[in-house]
């Protein structure tokens, strides 16, 4: 039985012929009543999948590390924008902040902003972050832009709208019968005007207003064609045409691509694995190790290897950053 998203799609085909991959995937995110996104806190075991800071703490501790290091790179301006994009239930922004409270000056420097869509997720940040004033954005342009700024995306990039193409045809989504199903066969080529506007757009604040950011995802790091287009619901992949409205939609990041154009200092692209082995992580699994339980150490270990290990996160995920010039040298590179 099609859901009410599904329909809604169909009936916009029948109106306006075939759709976009593109339109189809923020019709299916985004959607304000039956978007995925919106209805929904799809992470965790009980969720559809799980994110790096749901791996372990050490992730975030790590990111946290990072972003004080940049800071105090940056002359530890009394005030600035610390921002993360897509920020799932909170856990990457509190484990940051845990991990940089004995960074002297830091928490008062820092102002908390987050780029999120989703009314549920909201919700769960304000939990995390209890006690801590944030604000939130649904989009770049409302974000303060008088002072430095530090912006953090663990997979946000992944779930910006993209397009297909077969040679020089954009592949579609149509109506074949009651079916939704793709036009054209043959080598697919992805393109995403939407990421590299976004970065592009995230670079010119930099430019503008000095800092740094931080964009970590599952991807290439050199062009390559290839259909990356996915749907993950229960921790299991599904067809990106069924189900519609309750599976994840995303798809591989161009790293490449990201970097082409933009007018500051680029960083990387590295894998996850190498850039967290750069920044310590062994060292702070150690440490955390050594004060904890034999459970307690073993979730630990596991964590970390989830993270780092080449057949798990630490070779599909890749890390790029971002600098407004050559006199900020990011830690993990």
């Amino acid at each position: 039985m099609p859901g009410p998203l599904e329909d809604i799609i169909k009936e916009k085909i029948r109106e306006n012929g075939p759709m976009s991959v593109g339109a189809f995937m923020e019709l299916v995110l985004g959607h304000p009543e039956h978007g995925y996104y919106m209805k929904q806190d799809p992470l965790g075991q009980a969720g559809d999948f799980v994110t790096a800071p749901e791996v372990s703490q050490l992730f975030g501790e790590m990111i946290g590390v990072w972003a004080a290091d940049i800071w105090m790179q940056m002359g530890r301006p009394e005030k600035f924008t610390l921002l993360e994009c897509g920020p799932g239930r909170g856990t990457l922004m509190a484990d940051m902040l845990r991990a940089t409270k004995k960074v002297q000056g830091f928490h008062d420097a820092a102002c908390v902003h987050l780029l999120e869509v989703s009314p549920a997720l909201k919700e769960k940040q304000a939990e995390a972050l209890g006690g801590i004033e944030v604000r939130w954005h649904e989009e770049l342009e409302s974000v303060p832009d008088d002072c430095p700024i530090i912006v953090i995306g663990n997979e946000f990039l992944d779930a910006l709208p993209f397009q297909q193409f077969v040679g020089e045809q954009e592949r579609m989504i149509a109506l074949e019968g009651e079916a939704l199903v793709f036009t054209h066969d043959g080598e697919i080529v992805e393109k995403s005007p939407a990421r590299c506007k976004f970065v592009w757009d995230v670079c010119a604040r930099l430019k503008a207003q000095q800092g740094a950011a931080l964009f970590i995802d599952y991807g290439y790091l050199k062009s390559a064609a290839g259909d990356t287009f996915q749907a993950v619901k229960g921790h299991e992949y599904v067809d990106v045409l069924s189900d519609i409205g309750n599976a994840d939609l995303t798809s591989h990041v161009d790293f490449e691509a990201l970097a082409c154009g933009v007018d500051v200092n680029v960083c990387g692209p590295v894998t996850q694995g190498a850039f967290l082995r750069n920044l310590g992580i062994e060292t702070r699994a150690s440490m955390l190790k050594q004060k904890a339980s034999e459970q307690q150490a073993e979730t630990v270990e596991k964590g970390l290897h989830r993270l780092i290990d080449s057949d798990q996160m630490g070779a599909l995920f890749k890390v790029i950053g971002f600098t407004h010039d050559k006199s900020i040298t990011p830690a993990g590179f």
